[in-house]
């Protein structure tokens, strides 16, 4: 997935992460109920995203590029291309790229709870 470098927004040491992350929206601003955001993610090489608790939305980190680490309230899964991780609500979550050559490319999808 290529989308352009200048639309993205970069957030640089992400919830006490190393790197940046960029960051694009999906979808439009009238987001129909349950879903609240879809987000287009790359990971910095060798970057991390810190320990951060999912506070109002569930959400699923689907991998598209790369390989990787999320660690769900403390119990740490492989990310590869097609790997998900579920994160319910106010659960904690934790990213890592394992590659220090290329960046960690993935999907969040959030979920308004039920």
């Amino acid at each position: 997935m290529d989308l352009p470098l200048e639309l993205g927004d970069r957030r640089e040491a992400l919830f006490g992460g190393v790197g940046a992350v960029r960051v694009w929206e999906l979808l439009p601003d009238e987001v129909t109920a349950p879903f609240t955001a879809a987000l287009a993610c790359e990971l910095d090489a060798g970057g991390s995203v810190g320990p951060h608790v999912q506070s109002q939305d569930a959400e699923i980190v689907v991998c598209i590029e790369g390989l990787g680490t999320a660690t769900v309230n403390g119990l740490a899964q492989q990310l590869f291309p097609g790997a998900v991780a579920y994160l319910p609500l106010g659960k904690t979550l934790a990213l890592r790229n394992d590659s220090r050559e290329a960046p960690l490319r993935y999907l969040i999808i959030k979920a308004a709870p039920r």
